[in-house]
């Protein structure tokens, strides 16, 4: 037996390259050069940690100067959208996914640095099998506590493992492991076919969250009472209006210098920032871009920048004709200018995306991409044998900014192809229901993961159809390339089996990439120790106000 040590695994682990900038005023990243066929290399930054506060402030002077939206044990942070769950399993929405960071955890989560680190587990090892199987061990932490103050022990693990198996939301960031078994109260093992470089970041989606057995087998409603292990507790739900938590003093980490959040649902982007203006909300998780200039001349906000990793396009349903024809959607891709649809989406607020895989991933490669070009829209259109003229279809917008997007693509598809392009509005959660489902032709969306892995397995892989592979895509030779780059741990072989694969997808246009937003948030500027990594991550539980 090769029984390789934790730090060897950590090394492999190691894997993304991200760029941020964070501020307190106003700081911008660089922009991506829009033809690059590879990622900058820039060094993953380190975060930049602050002492916890966890007094209550009661000096009345310093409330009125602060200008809380409640008091100084409460955040209330405004967002577009609505969580469409709060339970781990039954969603895979980024929105869903800040409310679960709150309340739930695994036995992995990312670091700041977008690495696998331990959670509720201790420790892991890993050991090779015979059969060629690989047996991984995890030690869990003890004393861990459920916000309904019954113990984390080893069968809560297998329990709700065994749950994201079949949950299909999730489930493709399950299928790494098998055998999820008991040894002792604290000791789980499981196995994976062979080396799986993907088993770690796995762990740390929401998915794979470690919820009470119990609670499992009996039915429990978690949308109803969300139960976990994390920093904040769960207290009231509002249906379009809030949702509310509560710190959980039984935490097993530090514990929060907030003892309340409120996560208040403001669709309009003006809404928001009025909302922020006036004090009635403390953060704006997603600022309006075209309101940047008023918050950052307000001297009580401040704002954070970060250079994004989520990817955003327009999906095209490749099972309705005539976008089942790759012809057709490369000419529909070459007859849409992504630069203003980043000015007017945006406001600038964001770099064109080089290709159909995020850039600055581990494995992007931007060879083969087609950016803005009417002469080859126009051959692509010729070779496809489909007349676009007069075709017609609706694409879906969830929000401001994708309304906007839409509209620069609305003119550019009637201008250049003579398309027509129904814009319409929807919810969130209607949204993510009926394209899960194919019922569209095309909406305005996107993906947000800490590593290409993961990106490529929601996105593209054809066991995501009905749930994130929203394409609809499935091709054998695809999913294959996705298998193989899973089981590879080695960097560098995996990287270049990754950069074939964003080859391959840039060929295969399955969809039309847009942009690679840069996250915009503001909020108030006595509230400290504010971070986000380029994969949405915020540390809520490490606010505080001064």
């Amino acid at each position: 037996m090769n029984k390789r040590s934790l730090a060897l695994l950590l090394v492999l682990a190691m894997m993304m390259t991200a760029v941020f900038t964070a501020c307190g005023s106003k700081t911008e990243t660089p922009s991506a050069p829009a033809n690059s066929g590879q990622p900058a290399q820039s060094a993953a930054p380190s975060e930049t940690k602050t002492e916890t506060k966890t007094e209550t402030n009661t000096d009345t002077k310093k409330e009125e100067n602060h200008h809380y939206a409640v008091d100084s044990d409460t955040v209330v942070v405004a967002t577009a959208d609505e969580a469409p769950s709060v339970t781990a399993r039954l969603h895979n929405a980024a929105e869903a996914g800040y409310n679960n960071n709150l309340m739930y955890e695994g036995l992995m989560r990312l670091n700041f640095d977008l690495a696998p680190e331990p959670a509720l587990a201790e420790s892991y090892e890993y050991e090779e099998q015979a059969d060629g199987t690989v047996l991984w061990t995890f030690k869990l932490r003890q004393g861990v506590k459920y916000h309904n103050g019954a113990e984390m022990k080893a069968d809560d693990v297998v329990a709700s493992l065994e749950e994201a198996k079949v949950s299909p939301d999730v489930a493709t960031y399950a299928k790494a492991f098998d055998n999820v078994t008991k040894v002792d109260d604290y000791t789980v093992t499981m196995t994976t076919e062979g080396p799986s470089a993907a088993l770690l970041y796995d762990l740390c989606h929401h998915g794979n969250a470690i919820c009470p057995a119990d609670l499992i087998k009996s039915g429990h409603d978690f949308n109803t009472e969300p139960i976990g292990t994390g920093p904040y507790k769960f207290v009231d739900w509002k249906i379009s209006e809030q949702l509310e938590f509560t710190r959980f003093d039984d935490y097993w980490g530090p514990k929060p210098a907030i003892k309340n959040i409120i996560w208040k649902i403001i669709p309009e982007g003006s809404a928001r920032t009025i909302a922020l203006q006036a004090h009635e909300v403390d953060f704006v998780i997603a600022l309006d871009t075209n309101d940047a200039d008023l918050v950052e001349s307000d001297d009580s906000l401040a704002t954070l920048v970060i250079s994004s990793l989520s990817h955003s396009w327009l999906c095209i349903n490749n099972e309705k004709e005539p976008f089942n024809n790759k012809l057709v959607r490369k000419a529909m891709n070459a007859a849409i200018n992504k630069e203003d649809v980043v000015t007017v989406a945006y406001n600038g607020y964001a770099i064109v995306a080089p290709g159909q895989t995020p850039y600055g991933q581990l494995g992007f490669d931007g060879t083969g991409y087609d950016f803005y070009d009417l002469e080859l829209a126009k051959k692509y259109e010729s070779e496809s044998g489909v007349d676009l003229n007069g075709v017609s279809f609706t694409v879906i917008c969830s929000d401001d900014t994708k309304r906007r997007a839409g509209q620069v693509i609305q003119d550019n598809l009637n201008s250049n192809l003579g398309m027509n392009v129904e814009l319409t509005s929807m919810d969130l959660a209607t949204y993510l229901s009926e394209t899960a489902a194919g019922r569209f032709e095309g909406f305005i969306g996107g993906y947000n993961s800490s590593e290409m892995m993961s990106f490529l397995k929601g996105v593209y892989h054809s066991s995501n159809i009905g749930a994130s592979n929203k394409t609809r895509i499935n091709d054998p030779h695809l999913d294959e390339l996705i298998e193989k780059a899973c089981a590879t741990p080695e960097n560098d072989k995996r990287e270049e089996i990754l950069k074939e694969t964003s080859r391959y997808l840039n060929d295969l246009c399955c969809q039309i990439p847009l942009y690679q937003p840069k996250s915009l948030c503001a909020y108030n500027k006595y509230l400290s120790n504010i971070t986000r990594n380029p994969a949405g991550r915020f540390w809520i539980e490490q606010w505080s106000w001064e």
